[in-house]
């Protein structure tokens, strides 16, 4: 794969990361886990993190998630974590996730690029035919559909949310 692409990529999902990062932030004490806001500022930080791992893994057939994160978020009943994560637990995770992502875009290859992700077949036709290439465009959606959330959370609470994120400022390289 070509290495400009894999420069523009990484730009645009890092900018995503950085987006989410920023949000989590900036969410004061008070509304980290203000169980009257739906979701919860800290588990919607916590979903988006955790299905980024996820999606960043080669196969969900034996993913597991680093400490102290549990497997959760896959249980179709809905079942939240054991407790609230702080927001230094969940920046960690996120610069986990960081790391990850800059592996995964840095090795990519043409035929990489072709590669199904595989352990989802259970659910459904919507992953039957997804490949590393869309899964990563999907992946960078869904971080940036969270980020969007938790910055209007932010701004309907404290009238204030951080600035748009162009590009990541992080080099692919490191």
């Amino acid at each position: 794969m070509d290495a400009t692409w894999k420069k523009l990529i990484w730009r645009q999902f890092g900018a995503a990361i950085d987006m989410l990062e920023n949000a989590v932030k900036t969410c004061p004490e008070n509304l980290w886990g203000d169980r009257k806001q739906k979701p919860e500022f800290w588990y919607n930080a916590y979903h988006s993190i955790f299905w980024l791992d996820l999606y960043l893994s080669d196969s969900a057939d034996g993913f597991t998630p680093p400490p102290p994160y549990g497997l959760e978020e896959l249980d179709p009943a809905g079942v939240l974590p054991p407790r609230v994560y702080s927001q230094s637990e969940l920046l960690t995770y996120l610069d986990h996730c960081r790391t990850k992502c800059r592996a995964l875009i840095s090795s990519l290859t043409d035929e990489k690029n072709k590669q199904p992700f595989r352990g989802f077949e259970a659910y459904g036709d919507f992953w039957a035919d997804m490949t590393v290439a869309e899964r990563l465009l999907y992946t960078m959606r869904h971080v940036q559909h969270h980020a969007a959330q938790l910055n209007l959370a932010l701004r309907q609470n404290i009238n204030s949310a951080p600035r748009w994120v162009g590009k990541t400022k992080v080099n692919l390289e490191g």
